[in-house]
């Protein structure tokens, strides 16, 4: 099957979410009590209040937002091989959303085209359909899966892949790229760190710039599994 996959075909993403609002505080009443429901079921075996895990509630598409999403497509050229890498970034989700989705209709929006994330089918795919949803923006064909049978859904997971039709736990990104040899870079934030690098830093700058170099790694792991050579730092063009 990998061999038969048309990198070209294939839009590589990552997103990086956080908190809707900063502190649980400035949460409307209404959504601190189900966000209150919420944490007692995350809860049950600490001794943490809702206002203290807030700082979760980014992972969860009701209660997050999508401040980045960088993706990466392979490009033929004079030169060989290229690929470009490109990000939707904004504090306006609903703007964001949408470029992201006018760039799916102009150049992805084949029955031929795929996504392909990490942990993808499991969240950044329905979290950028979920989203979509609750700011009115219609789904493009490539997260518009209800009623589809599995095999009519181009999505492609690298952690899915990994698995061999194992249910063994999450297996990170970070992980696979030691493993394959994957170089990464050594200045990265921390995924735990993007709330704070958003709210108290006010960098969107500093989470793109990562967000981005992890699309460069999923991109280097799907070469890793079809067996063809890394990319060079020569033809990874940042747009």
């Amino acid at each position: 099957m990998l061999d038969k996959l048309n990198l070209e075909k294939i839009l590589f993403l990552d997103i990086e979410t956080v908190p809707q609002f900063q502190d649980f505080g400035e949460l409307p009443e209404a959504t601190q009590k189900l966000w209150e429901k919420k944490a007692a079921f995350l809860m049950r075996n600490e001794e943490k209040t809702a206002e203290e895990i807030y700082e979760r509630a980014g992972i969860y598409a009701e209660f997050g937002k999508i401040v980045c999403i960088s993706v990466g497509v392979f490009r033929d050229s004079p030169a060989g091989r290229k690929v470009r890498i490109t990000s939707f970034a904004d504090d306006n989700e609903e703007k964001l959303l949408k470029g992201f989705k006018n760039m799916l209709l102009e150049h992805f929006n084949s029955p031929y085209h795929a996504l392909c994330g990490h942990n993808g089918k499991e969240f950044d795919f329905p979290y950028i359909a979920r989203r979509m949803l609750i700011n009115g923006i219609s789904l493009p064909h490539a997260l518009n899966i209800a009623g589809k049978k599995p095999w009519e859904i181009n999505h492609i997971d690298t952690m899915e892949l990994w698995k061999f039709g194992d249910f063994k736990n999450y297996t990170s990104l970070e992980l696979l790229a030691h493993v394959f040899g994957i170089p990464t870079p050594k200045d990265d934030i921390d995924g735990s760190q993007v709330r704070s690098v958003y709210y108290d830093e006010k960098n969107l700058d500093r989470i793109v710039e990562y967000c981005q170099k992890d699309v460069v790694t999923l991109i280097q792991l799907m070469l890793r599994y079809k067996g063809e050579p890394l990319l060079e730092d020569y033809q990874i063009d940042f747009v």
